[in-house]
Order: structure tokens, then C-alpha cells, then sequence
């Protein structure tokens, strides 16, 4: 097979972030221009209510993706934000009523980490496994239900694997019992169908630049009943029904609502593309002898192919697919040089973990790149092989 450079590099890192949509970039510059709304919108005078017109505006675009109301968003810097202030706000609430909270072992640094920062404040913390599939056992879910159990936070698609929970059933054992449910959707807002007027969750974290808007932007979701209430972690003005304050910042946000309005046209016709790029690269990668599939195909996002190949070091394969833009896990992790902890925990050995490679793509990707990198994979994994059992450390 060829191994011809092609001009530019060949993004297939998607999860990690996506390139901003032309319209996005388009609505932001008009915020930003000489002429555009600078004005702060949390101030009284004309200015400052044109700004708060087009924050509102960008809400219900939001809301209109989530199928829920725009009074349940509160808009933060991302998904990391929404995460923490929803998981640490949520148990700090409840504590009074009890401090025992469940999350999988597979979710994102984000959600680990926030979970392993209640666990040093005295709170109790039930880390739950995957299947092999890396799918949640709802009845293992439910086996872990204490009389003192508070919230439960399960992501909707793992960032590494694609692997996507039933998220219906996890809520509606949580409604059952009483506990707060929190999602983190940083993957699947904004591409796949979310109908929070019909889905019992309780919380929900998503950031704009997975699905083509800006980074720095993201929300979290509240649903409008009683027993769902949190705790600020900031303090210092009433913005945001004062659960997070600070000036917000209208070029962002607007195109935070762009992005939102132009995934939900492009929903269906974006997920059927997808699918066709995942099948064509998995036809093309899975014919290599010793290349696996880690996590469930019929129960995954298809905008993210993960793989695993026996016998070959995983930073050596990293830096022999370049230019193709690819990852070893998730972005926050990916410098570590450590095995990935998802795919450990689906069973997979250090070799074959530390081999993984995730690949994510979307509507910008072209059916070209889908094939240079299933060409540049194969030149890659012989090349290495052919080199013996001690891999070098060299690009190829």
C-alpha cells in the first residue's frame, strides 16, 4: 500500500474537538465586529439588553437541541464545568440526606476525578464496572442502591470507545429510588437525538466544541422539579440564576446557539454519513490479522472507531500514522503514556490497551481520509511488525 504524504494532515481526532462550522464562525464575528452587541448583558441600559437578546437567543437555540426549555440551561466554560458543577453541587445538597454516590469506572477524567474529590471529603463512592462490551448491567446498578444513595452520574458515549449507555433505563431506576441523575453527554449532544422532555435525567453536561461550535463555551442542564437543586461552587453575582456567576461571554454563547440550530437540521443526515465512515474504516482496518474492536459496534456512537492491534507499541503506531491525527485515548490522557484505564477496564491487557487507537470523525471528514488513514494504518502495522519484538521508538 502507498504511504504518500497527502498535503495537509488528516484530522481524525473529533472527540477531542471539531473544527468550528463556517456558520458558527460567521455568527461570532458578527458579536465581535466594530457594529456587533460588546455590550455586558447583565447591564440595564439599550446596549446591554441587545446582548441579553442574543444570550436568550442562543438558549433556546440550545434548548431546542435538547428538546427541553431554555430556563433549564445554565451556561458554563464546558462539559469539565458542568461536570463538577453538577456532581459535587448535586452531593453537597443532598449530603443532609445522605452521602453515598455511584459513577463507572470508565467515565471521563472530569467526572473521576470530581467523584474521587467527594470520596477525600467523606463521601462514599461505589465505582462501578463495565461488561466486556463496556456496557453498565443495570442490575448491577441497582445491586449497589443504598437507603443513603444520593446520585448516580453515567455518561451517555464514552469518549474512547463510543460505547453508548441505555441512559433511558439508568434514570428511570434512579427516579424509582429517589436519586439524582446525572448524564455527561460531552459526546453525543449536539449528534445524536437528546429528548429531555421525555428521558428522566436530571442533570446533563455538554460543551459546544464536540459539534462544531467554540471552545470555552458549554451547559448544564437542570430539570425543572423539585427535588433537583445544587449547590453553587462559585459566588460573586446574581448571572445564571446565580449557580454560576461572571460576565458572560456573548460571542461564545451565540456561537454555542449556531452550532446547536445547525446540528439539529443536520442531525440525521450527519449520523447516516457517520455510519457510512465508520463501516468503510472498520472494513478497511479490521481485515489486518490481530486488529480488535474495543467496545460494542451495534451499541456505539458511530463517529468514534477504537482499535487495538497484538504485538505493537502503541506510541511507536501514534507517531507512524502521522500525518494522520489520531489518538491513543482521551485528549486529557493521551500524554500520559499510560495504558487506557476504559479499555482495562473492559478487560483488555496493558499490551493490547497500550496499542489502542481511537479514531473520530465527522461532517468535515471526507470519504478520502477515511481511506489514507486505513492505507497509512496498514503501512504502519507492518512496518512495525517487520521491525521484531523490540519496537522501536522511531517514527516510521
Amino acid at each position: 500500500m502507498s504511504s504518500e504524504r497527502p498535503a495537509e494532515v488528516v484530522y481524525l481526532d473529533h472527540a477531542a474537538t471539531t473544527p468550528v462550522d463556517p456558520v458558527v464562525v460567521r455568527a461570532m464575528q458578527q458579536v465581535l465586529s466594530p457594529a456587533g452587541s460588546f455590550a455586558n448583558p447583565a447591564s440595564a441600559h439599550s446596549a446591554g439588553r441587545c446582548s441579553r437578546a442574543l444570550v436568550e437567543q442562543a438558549r433556546r437555540q440550545v434548548a431546542d437541541l435538547l428538546h427541553t426549555e431554555p430556563c433549564c440551561l445554565v451556561f458554563t466554560s464546558g462539559a469539565t464545568e458542568s461536570n463538577n458543577l453538577a456532581i459535587l453541587g448535586a452531593a453537597r445538597n443532598r449530603a443532609h440526606r445522605g452521602r453515598h454516590v455511584i459513577t463507572m469506572r470508565t467515565e471521563h477524567k472530569a467526572v473521576l476525578d470530581t467523584f474521587a474529590a467527594l470520596e477525600r471529603d467523606g463521601f462514599r463512592v461505589t465505582w462501578l464496572s463495565p461488561d466486556e462490551n463496556g456496557l453498565l448491567a443495570i442490575s448491577a446498578l441497582e445491586a449497589s442502591f443504598r437507603d443513603d444513595t444520593q446520585l448516580v452520574s453515567v455518561m451517555h458515549v464514552n469518549n474512547e470507545t463510543g460505547v453508548m449507555q441505555d441512559i433511558e433505563t439508568i434514570g428511570a431506576a434512579c427516579r424509582r429510588h429517589d436519586i439524582l441523575f446525572h448524564c455527561d453527554a460531552a459526546q453525543s449532544a449536539g449528534k445524536l437525538l437528546i429528548d429531555l422532555a421525555r428521558l428522566p435525567i436530571d442533570m446533563m453536561s455538554l460543551t459546544a466544541h464536540k459539534f462544531h461550535g467554540p471552545q470555552g463555551i458549554g451547559a448544564l442542564y437542570l430539570a425543572d422539579h423539585p427535588g433537583c437543586h445544587i449547590t453553587p461552587l462559585m459566588h460573586g453575582g446574581g448571572q445564571e440564576r446565580r449557580l454560576r456567576p461572571g460576565t458572560l461571554p456573548i460571542h461564545q454563547i451565540v456561537g454555542f446557539g449556531a452550532a446547536a440550530a445547525l446540528s439539529l437540521e443536520r442531525q440525521a443526515e450527519d449520523l447516516a454519513y457517520l455510519r457510512m465512515l465508520n463501516d468503510r474504516l472498520w472494513q478497511g482496518l479490521g481485515s489486518m490479522p490481530g486488529v480488535l474492536r474495543n467496545g460494542a459496534r451495534e451499541l456505539s456512537f458511530p463517529g468514534i472507531l477504537n482499535v487495538s492491534a497484538a504485538d505493537i507499541d502503541g506510541e511507536s503506531l501514534l507517531l507512524a500514522l502521522e500525518p494522520v491525527c489520531a489518538a491513543s485515548g482521551s485528549a486529557c490522557n493521551s500524554l500520559s503514556g499510560e495504558p487506557s484505564y476504559v479499555l482495562r477496564a473492559l478487560g483488555r491487557d496493558d499490551r493490547l490497551a497500550q496499542s489502542a487507537v481511537r479514531f473520530s470523525f465527522g461532517r468535515t471528514t471526507s470519504i478520502q481520509d477515511i481511506d489514507y488513514a486505513v492505507d497509512r494504518y496498514h503501512y504502519a502495522i507492518n512496518k512495525l511488525r517487520s521491525i521484531g519484538p523490540a519496537f522501536s521508538r522511531l517514527a516510521v
